[in-house]
């Protein structure tokens, strides 16, 4: 129980606080509600999802990345996915919804970059080549306060008003300054070894910051449930989306797989790309739909996020061990043939 505990807390904690933050939505008055954003909770945010970008960053050891650099088409290909093909399939899957939030909620799940942190525990349990997944994670990273308000405002252009200029000044301060800082922080010593010392602990802190964000998005989400405007919301919009979230990440999971067999990847190579190509990120996300888009009236769009995440997060835990049995049998018909 403790080792199931272990590594399944924060799944625990997204099923529990979830429908806890939507209770304590609906108990609370919208005014209140917004008023408390207005003063505490909207600057707030923003120094959240910045301090977790850094904490991610700073346990990322990018020593390893010479032969991904050498070699980059898995890189390449990873980022293909991620970037370009699921934003492009999201935009259809968008237009089958029947509530605005969760039209506007799924591109901006398609549009984040790659997770900082999950792809490369992931590649490496299932014995992939983690320098790819881990050049993956910090170029569409590094390039998504370019590359994310270009989506949003390709897809949601005539649905809703986005000030693109603002969006990437605020992604430059909230992702890509530091992430920078992260890995600046590496280059001292004293610094980088504090960080791998206590990765496991940095990393913990910072799905704790994440959490604290889904609460804010769950109790944001109750409150909308007062008004008239959330009548719609059954049980059937939300099967939709979820099993439009499902669909755009096992569509993203099949690119990278059968992509990186055509184009002849070595396994571990193809390991790599399966999981930084199809992930997404959380914190961007949910800082994008809560924070950059407040004031929308858009209360559900953090809901497909949260249900992209955990999609991603069971379904890529069941793939580690395929994946690994398939990765390993290259590297033994290798070892045999040399013998």
């Amino acid at each position: 129980m403790i080792k199931f505990l272990k590594h399944r807390w924060f799944l625990i904690c997204l099923v529990v606080l979830i429908p806890l933050g939507l209770g304590i939505g609906l108990l609370c008055s919208v005014t209140s509600l917004k008023q408390f954003e207005s003063q505490i909770v909207g600057s707030a945010s923003r120094y959240l999802v910045a301090f977790v970008l850094f904490l991610m960053s700073i346990t990322l050891d990018i020593r390893k990345l010479t032969a991904a650099i050498k070699a980059p088409a898995p890189v390449l290909w990873a980022c293909a996915v991620n970037f370009i093909a699921i934003p492009l399939i999201a935009i259809p899957l968008s237009k089958l919804q029947m509530t605005p939030d969760f039209a506007v909620g799924i591109i901006i799940a398609a549009c984040v970059p790659s997770t900082m942190a999950s792809a490369s525990v992931w590649t490496r349990k299932a014995f992939g080549n983690d320098a790819v997944s881990l050049l993956g994670t910090i170029l569409t990273n590094g390039f998504c306060f370019l590359i994310t308000p270009f989506w949003l405002s390709l897809s949601l252009g005539d649905a809703i008003t986005l000030d693109t200029l603002e969006m990437v000044e605020r992604l430059v301060y909230t992702a890509l300054i530091p992430i920078t800082l992260g890995q600046v922080c590496r280059s001292i010593h004293q610094l980088k070894q504090i960080a791998d010392d206590r990765k496991t602990l940095f990393g913990t802190i910072a799905q704790i910051c994440i959490l604290s964000l889904v609460f804010w998005a769950s109790v944001k989400g109750g409150g909308q449930l007062q008004s008239s405007d959330s009548t719609g919301m059954t049980l059937i919009p939300i099967l939709l989306i979820w099993g439009s979230c499902l669909l755009l990440h096992l569509v993203g999971l099949a690119l990278a797989f059968y992509g990186g067999i055509m184009m002849r990847f070595q396994r571990e190579d193809i390991v790599a790309v399966v999981f930084s190509g199809s992930q997404k990120t959380l914190p961007i996300g949910i800082y994008i739909a809560t924070d950059l888009l407040a004031g929308r009236n858009l209360p559900f769009a953090a809901f497909p996020i949260l249900m992209f995440h955990v999609t991603q997060l069971v379904l890529d835990t069941l793939l580690i061990a395929p994946l690994t049995k398939w990765s390993q049998a290259e590297s033994a018909a290798i070892q045999n043939q040399k013998e």
